[in-house]
């Protein structure tokens, strides 16, 4: 894949447009923030009564209705959950959208598995960062920027590219590097590495770890520094130097426990059911049962969420971040209810 940088767009590709950013929580601000700092005419959307709606006004945000903002926009970005937009695309968005507008999204679920369907006369892309939002808003204010994706489905006035990449170096992509993918590639890999890798795979991962180690008898305390709090030194590594990097820094030790037990963790079977995963996804079976699950009010999911929080390892881990006042600094900083992608209204 080619990479864009700043040299390389053409920034005027959003002069006289006003932005809707539709949402403001973790992504939401961050976009409307960096947006607002690049000159760009922006204006939140937020449904009455949003507690974000003080919030946005005291960075100095313009706040109105999402279908006041829809109608104001020339571009709308819709940084709200996957499950909420279909409802609020149809309630709020859809009707006041006119022929050349823009319609952009920070991941691909909605178009690519139809629970969304735009007008064709509008231009529909796609602009995720590779990160948090407030990663986006803090390497903004640094002067650097977290990667961006960008994809197109729809392109009927032939400037959608040149938008889409307008707008990514607008939040700090061209900084760090853009690059073009497409709605499809997006969301499949996107989900794939959350439930299998980086969410589902590594909790899991994790959480067998603790038990294994506490049903032998060793302190719970114990087994969560090894198998949970060390994560992030390992994980820091391989993000800054890959995996070869990251073992270069360990001991030959560990290396040599690397090399010949990793696979017996990971292995065909592990493998078998990842690329079973990966069919549900691209078969869209993954999408509809979490369509049906919203639908339903989500009792599977609230029933989950309620099953982890009791989970020993949540208990112990609780204590001992307690003893880490680095730790407590950190969590008051973040937002609890953001993951990946979230954006609350």
């Amino acid at each position: 894949m080619d990479a864009y940088y700043d040299r390389d767009i053409d920034r005027g590709a959003l002069d006289g447009k006003t932005i809707a950013v539709i949402g403001y929580g973790s992504q939401g601000r961050a976009h409307a923030l960096n947006l607002h700092d690049s000159r760009q005419h922006v204006v939140v959307g937020l449904r009455p009564g949003s507690p974000k709606r003080d919030e946005a006004r005291r960075d100095g945000v313009p706040v109105a209705s999402i279908a006041e903002a829809v109608t104001q926009a020339d571009l709308v970005m819709m940084l709200i959950p996957d499950e909420e937009q279909p409802a609020v695309f149809m309630r709020d968005v859809v009707e006041h959208l006119r022929p050349g507008m823009t319609l952009a999204f920070a991941h691909g679920f909605g178009i690519h598995f139809g629970t969304i369907v735009p007008p064709a006369d509008v231009d529909v892309i796609m602009i995720a960062p590779k990160g948090p939002g407030r990663l986006v808003r803090t390497e903004y204010e640094a002067g650097r920027g977290v990667p961006c994706l960008i994809a197109i489905h729809q392109n009927p006035s032939g400037h959608a590219k040149e938008i889409a990449l307008a707008y990514a170096s607008a939040i700090g992509g061209g900084r760090a590097g853009i690059l073009e993918t497409n709605f499809k590639e997006e969301t499949e890999t996107d989900l794939f590495g959350e439930q299998a890798v980086l969410c589902g795979g590594l909790s899991a991962l994790v959480k067998a770890g603790f038990e294994t180690l506490t049903e032998a008898g060793y302190a719970p305390e114990m087994a969560y520094f090894e198998c949970l709090h060390e994560v992030k030194l390992i994980v820091d590594l391989m993000y800054e130097r890959g995996i070869e990097g990251m073992r270069n820094a360990i001991s030959n030790t560990a290396k040599y426990g690397d090399y010949t037990r990793g696979e017996r963790i990971v292995n065909d079977a592990t493998r078998a059911e990842m690329r079973k995963i990966l069919g549900e996804i691209q078969s869209g079976q993954f999408a509809q049962e979490w369509v049906a699950e919203n639908a339903a009010g989500k009792p599977s999911f609230r029933k989950f969420r309620e099953q982890a929080s009791q989970h020993e390892i949540e208990h112990v881990g609780h204590e001992l971040r307690g003893l880490m006042p680095w730790m407590n600094e950190n969590a008051a900083s973040a937002n609890t209810d953001d993951d990946l992608r979230f954006r609350v209204l």
